[in-house]
């Protein structure tokens, strides 16, 4: 994929952390955290719905939708005391919501590497935003199309 088949909301995101120096994209990070998008109350009783990422450091469940128009929707939770691992799980939710599963399953696995954490982080943490990709694109895959 190159950098032009990007899909939009995730090339901006990236723009918006390659603009910022190093400490500021920490303070981003931490805005996305703060936005990451409440679940629906269909899925607020479904706990059983979702898959723990075990390789985040911090409790993190996710849950893939692909609705009628066959577009993706990633659910996640996070505890707020872990803003870097929400930050990652808002980052993925609001840059792959609504796009088909074609253009999900297209975004290259090093996309969380890409958008300029890799020193601000730890490497363990930038692992866990790279499993919640992989997992997301996993569950995506299982879904079958309507």
């Amino acid at each position: 994929m190159t950098e032009t088949e990007l899909p939009a909301q995730l090339a901006d995101i990236r723009e918006d952390f390659l603009a910022l120096e190093q400490r500021d994209r920490l303070l981003l990070l931490l805005e996305f955290s703060n936005e990451l998008p409440e679940l629906p109350d269909r899925y607020k009783d479904h706990p059983d719905l979702f898959e723990r990422v075990v390789e985040c450091q911090s409790p993190v469940f996710i849950f893939v939708e692909v609705d009628a128009e066959d577009r993706f929707h990633l659910f996640a939770t996070a505890p707020r005391e872990s803003p870097t691992t929400r930050g990652f799980a808002s980052i993925l939710a609001q840059g792959l919501d609504g796009l088909t599963r074609e253009q999900v399953l297209a975004v290259p696995d090093d996309y969380p590497q890409s958008i300029g954490l890799t020193e601000a982080v730890s490497p363990l943490r930038i692992r866990g935003m790279s499993a919640l990709l992989a997992r997301s694109k996993r569950q995506l895959r299982e879904r079958p199309a309507h």
